[in-house]
């Protein structure tokens, strides 16, 4: 690894540039290599010894792998080659994004959620299964960088992938973690342990803006930040182009979905509670127009409503739209298809992820937002976007 050691001794960082979409520049992916990696993909290209990425999300939600979507996409036009490494929905649903890239199963940190509204018992409780699992994801990334020849790591929040002999970047919005009433004195210490994680990184990409007018608030602003952290602007999978009809017909009808929705549902996080929040959405339909989901209450519209739930369970192959007592279901879409049926919806109701928050703001919409049980940065998040 000659050359990947004289690499970081005079370029630490990849110069991607993500812009905002309430930029007056386009809010694409804009790649913006150093002058070291435009004249070694100039020379050598995909023979470069620095041409090969691993992209590598967290399993905690679809959110973290539907944001690595607009990296992956900026990464294959600069002309890398692009290698994912995930489990479970998010692997599923990246090799459905992008069928010809290379993959790798690769575990990560496994999580069981309480029943209840509080997490932390629970938390505390897998700490030491999380810690060696940590230790146990890091022992693999090496194998896993010499068996398939990685020069450059992109973790979205997987605090072990980092490796000293590869160019290693950690994708986070939440550099500190909102703590339950109760134990808000731990923040800082939580903080603080989070930062030992990211300095082993070269580098820390944080998907939000600089600045007040900004999209996370406190998970990302309120403490000081290292020397390898730097904003990159939000990510999201969708276009700030709206989406046409035509685009997208052909599909949509091939899966038995309708034109339009008065309601699309976007269901997401871990079990028990995304079966949870689906039940009751779908029971709104044929009932009052009024649900008391997670302590959260709304109100949908009485419409002669059409309600399409997609369930956010990505599999293999797209399935065929299920119709039950007038809800339209479906496990998963495309983007495009996704994108077309959220902006042309006359309410959206989701859950408060970063990730949720992000597509919303590229397209211009608001939504009924609703935490995952026990996650106080989705209460945080929907406090502050609400």
């Amino acid at each position: 690894m000659e050359n990947s050691q004289s690499y970081h001794q005079h370029h630490r960082f990849l110069t991607f540039n993500f812009l905002s979409p309430n930029s007056q520049r386009p809010s694409v992916f804009n790649s913006q290599l150093s002058t070291f990696y435009r004249q070694r993909l100039k020379d050598r290209w995909f023979n470069s010894q620095f041409s090969r990425v691993l992209v590598a999300p967290l399993n905690w939600g679809l959110g973290h792998a539907t944001r690595c979507v607009p990296i992956i996409r900026g990464l294959l036009a600069e002309g890398y080659e692009v290698v994912i490494a995930a489990d479970g929905y998010p692997l599923k649903f990246l090799r459905r994004e992008f069928p010809h890239l290379e993959w790798v199963e690769f575990e990560g940190l496994k999580v069981r959620y309480a029943d209840g509204q509080s997490q932390v018992g629970a938390m505390l409780r897998q700490l030491p299964s999380f810690l060696r699992g940590i230790w146990r994801e890091h022992k693999e990334l090496k194998r896993i960088v010499e068996a398939y020849d990685i020069d450059v790591v992109v973790s979205d929040n997987r605090f072990g992938l980092w490796c000293r002999d590869v160019h290693s970047v950690y994708v986070t919005h939440q550099l500190m973690v909102k703590m339950p009433r109760g134990l808000k004195w731990m923040e800082w210490a939580v903080w603080r342990l989070h930062r030992w994680f990211i300095k082993y990184y070269d580098e820390c990409w944080v998907p939000d803006v600089e600045g007040e007018d900004n999209l996370s608030g406190d998970l990302s602003h309120k403490y000081p930040l290292l020397k390898n952290t730097k904003f990159i602007g939000p990510l999201s999978r969708f276009s700030t182009t709206p989406i046409r009809w035509e685009d997208v017909r052909v599909e949509a009808e091939a899966l038995g979905l309708k034109e339009r929705y008065d309601v699309v549902a976007v269901i997401s996080g871990p079990e028990p509670h995304r079966s949870n929040l689906e039940f009751e959405i779908a029971s709104m339909h044929n009932s009052q127009p009024t649900v008391l989901s997670n302590s959260e209450k709304f109100t949908i519209h009485n419409y002669d409503k059409t309600l399409l739930i997609v369930q956010g369970l990505p599999a293999d192959d797209l399935r065929l739209a299920e119709h039950r007592n007038g809800v339209d279901y479906i496990p998963h879409l495309p983007t495009e298809l996704l994108q077309w049926y959220m902006q042309e919806a006359r309410e959206i109701v989701c859950r408060s992820g970063y990730s949720s928050i992000m597509d919303l703001h590229t397209i211009g919409r608001k939504a009924h937002l609703i935490p995952t049980p026990g996650q106080t940065e989705q209460g945080y998040l929907k406090i502050i976007h609400n």
